[in-house]
């Protein structure tokens, strides 16, 4: 994980992981008490388990909020 993000301009608005689509990249971020925690690996889920698409291992952490990944966005994290 790295540093606290909150959406920005350009940034790309989290939502509710209970609307996330399945068997597409998502980057996925978890409350923090400053904003949110984006996870910097691209996730997917299939049949109701998260998967982190680089390792190809199941992920034990449960988000929170999603977006569409973008390959990149590891760099373009903020702290509030």
């Amino acid at each position: 994980m790295s540093a606290p993000d909150k959406t920005g301009p350009g940034m790309g608005q989290w939502l509710p992981i209970q609307i996330a689509p399945d068997d597409c990249d998502l980057e996925l971020g978890r409350l923090h008490k400053t904003g949110i925690l984006p996870w910097t690996f691209p996730c997917r889920r299939k049949s109701g388990v998260w998967f982190n698409v680089w390792a190809g291992e199941a992920v034990l952490i449960s988000p929170s909020y999603w977006r569409i990944w973008r390959s990149g966005r590891q760099q373009q994290t903020h702290i509030l």
